[in-house]
Formats: structure tokens, sequence, C-alpha cells
């Protein structure tokens, strides 16, 4: 029904913004990664996923096509709904989830809210036929060392900071070459600064 929603953004919660367009304010359920690129009174568009439920009518939305192409590809794997679809792209980036599948990497999907081994077998079995190792592209780059940046990245969540906010910040450093505490330290002192 919706393919983007082109608007103004009013307000910024947990897990949902409001996006004001034509006076209307909709209320988008997004991941914590596309609420790290927003701020308020900034005009954005949100890819939207339209869902009918029994108890309501709910939006889903993502600051960019590949976020959205991901989460309607994990709703395609069978018990993964929206909401542990949000979990997994809250603590995942697109890249990250495609790699993992692609590597048989359960322990990977298991770091976001919801996903259990059995869940995680699931999503790698049923997604695997559709990703092609040519479809990560540019982010494996991010991707190699995962575990010290991701470690590096839940200990600055700790502190307060959004999943967006690092990663726009790791997106700028070189981390080959740096351990955990390294890659914390570089980030703290760019976030510090902005």
């Amino acid at each position: 029904m919706y393919e983007y929603i082109m608007g103004k953004v009013v307000g910024i919660k947990e897990d949902y913004i409001v996006l004001d367009n034509g006076g209307i304010g909709y209320k988008i359920f997004t991941s914590r990664n596309s609420l790290g690129n927003l701020k308020i009174n900034e005009m954005i568009t949100m890819y939207i996923y339209f869902n009918l439920r029994e108890d309501g009518v709910y939006l889903y939305g993502f600051t960019t096509e590949e976020e959205l192409d991901m989460f309607n590809m994990l709703l395609l794997v069978s018990k993964v709904g929206p909401k542990v679809g949000l979990g997994i792209l809250s603590t995942l980036t697109p890249g990250q989830i495609k790699l993992a599948i692609l590597n048989s990497d359960s322990n990977v999907l298991c770091n976001a809210p919801g996903v259990g081994k059995k869940t995680a077998g699931r999503i790698i079995l049923e997604l695997k036929d559709r990703i092609d190792d040519n479809d990560i592209g540019e982010n494996t780059d991010i991707i190699e060392g995962v575990d010290m940046v991701e470690t590096a990245i839940r200990g600055l969540m700790s502190l307060g900071y959004t999943r967006g906010e690092i990663q726009r910040v790791l997106n700028k450093i070189d981390t080959s070459s740096m351990d955990t505490e390294d890659i914390i330290r570089e980030t703290l002192k760019r976030l510090s600064k902005q």
C-alpha cells in the first residue's frame, strides 16, 4: 500500500518515530539503526512496510531500502514477525545479517533479542538460498572482526549512545588493527566532539 512516506520528524521514541506528512502524524516503528540516523525537525524519507493485523494497523519504516529489503526477507521466515525482525535489525546491519546467514553463524544472529538457536537456525536454513555473495558488497569491510567491533558497540550502547550514532562514527575509523578498548576509546573521543 505504501512504498515510502516523506515528511518531517516530529517525535523520536524508543522504538518508533512520528513523521509529519501534510499535517498527519504517522507512527512508524523502526530499528535502532534507523533511529540513530534521525534528528527532530529533519525532512526524511522512510521506506515503509504496511502491516494489517486483527488488533490494528502498523507501519514499519527504515531510512534505507536495504534495511527494508532485509526486514521483508526476515518476515519470510516462519515464526519471525515484525517485532523479531526489528530486534534483529536493531542489533545487526543488513550486511552483518547476510554474512551470518552465508556463514551459517547462528551465534551472531542469537545476539538479537527474541532470537534463540532454533530461530537462528530457521533464518539460516530458509534464507541461505535467497542471499547471493554479491549482495553483501561494500559492507564486508565493516563486518570483518565483527566480534571486537560488536563488543565495542555494546559497551558504548551501555553508556547511552545509540547504535546508529556509534555506527556513523565507526564507519570513519579503520578498526582492522585495533582491539576492543582502542575502538571504544577512539569512538568515544569522536562522539564527544559531536
